[in-house]
Parts: structure tokens; C-alpha cells; sequence
């Protein structure tokens, strides 16, 4: 069998078959060349922080530690994103963030909003800083809830 020669009109048939053909469209050109311009857009980004594991206890150990008891300080009004690694719940009013430099940050969430919905962790909708911002952002949880971020306390172990 040989193969025949396709048409203009057989071709942009052929290309409107194509999956995400939807999207594409013509651009005013003259009638005897045609250009197909694919657009995509990025509706939104979501980031996941994870919650932190569990350290599992050792049942060898002659003696446990006692947990660390955290001090609040004041901190800056934002963090960076980039530098969020995992979250944990420790209070219900607020979750505490452990940062990539093995920092903590305590974020106090809004006064209607309870810190169990983020047990599996939480998501964040990023702003064009690239920061998390007390007073702006919220964080979300997944099923969907979502809480205003009241306030950051930096964390340090008591002494």
C-alpha cells in the first residue's frame, strides 16, 4: 500500500484530534501559511508540608529523656518557604513548623480554627514573595479547612 499525500485541511484535522487541541488556536496569519500556538497557564501551586515522623522509642534504653520544653521568642513577621521542612502538632491552638536549618517556628493559628485538622499535614498556597506571612496567608488543610495564620513565635528549648 503507498501512502497518499495529505491536504492542508486533512492535517488540521489530524491536529485538532490531539489531545489538549482545545487549547490550541490559529494566529492571524495570511490565508496560505499556518502557525498553531500552544498555551498552557498554571491555574494554582500548592505546597505540602509533611508532618514530622514519630521518632520510635527504644525499648533497650535505660532511662527516656525528657521531652524538650520550648520557650516562645519573637520572631519576623514571615518565612521563607524554602526553608519549611515538616510540621508537628503540639498545642491546639497552633502548629509548630521545623525548618530545613533545624529551626522552629511556632505558627498560632486564628482563634476558630483547631490545630487537629492538620494531622496529615498542611498545604500552602504561595504568594509572589515566595514567604509565609502572618496576618495574610492561611494554611489549608486536607480536607479542604483552612486556617489564618495569627501570629509566628520563634521556639528555643528552655533552659
Amino acid at each position: 500500500m503507498t501512502a497518499l499525500p495529505l491536504s492542508a485541511a486533512t492535517m488540521m484535522l489530524l491536529l485538532l484530534a490531539l489531545p489538549g487541541a482545545a487549547q490550541r488556536r490559529p494566529v492571524d496569519t495570511p490565508p496560505a501559511v499556518t502557525t498553531i500556538r500552544t498555551e498552557v497557564r498554571v491555574q494554582r501551586v500548592i505546597l505540602r508540608v509533611p508532618r514530622a515522623p514519630f521518632a520510635p522509642v527504644a525499648y533497650s534504653a535505660p532511662r527516656a529523656l525528657p521531652p524538650i520544653q520550648w520557650v516562645e521568642k519573637r520572631t519576623d513577621r514571615c518565612v521563607p518557604l524554602q526553608n519549611l521542612a515538616a510540621v508537628t502538632i503540639n498545642r491546639t491552638d497552633s502548629v509548630d513548623l521545623l525548618l530545613s536549618s533545624g529551626g522552629r517556628v511556632r505558627a498560632r493559628l486564628a482563634d476558630d480554627c483547631p490545630s487537629l485538622d492538620f494531622v496529615s499535614g498542611l498545604y500552602i498556597r504561595p504568594s509572589g514573595d515566595g514567604r509565609m506571612c502572618a496576618s495574610r496567608d492561611v494554611i489549608r488543610s486536607r480536607s479542604g479547612g483552612q486556617c489564618r495564620i495569627a501570629a509566628f513565635r520563634a521556639l528555643v528549648p528552655a533552659r
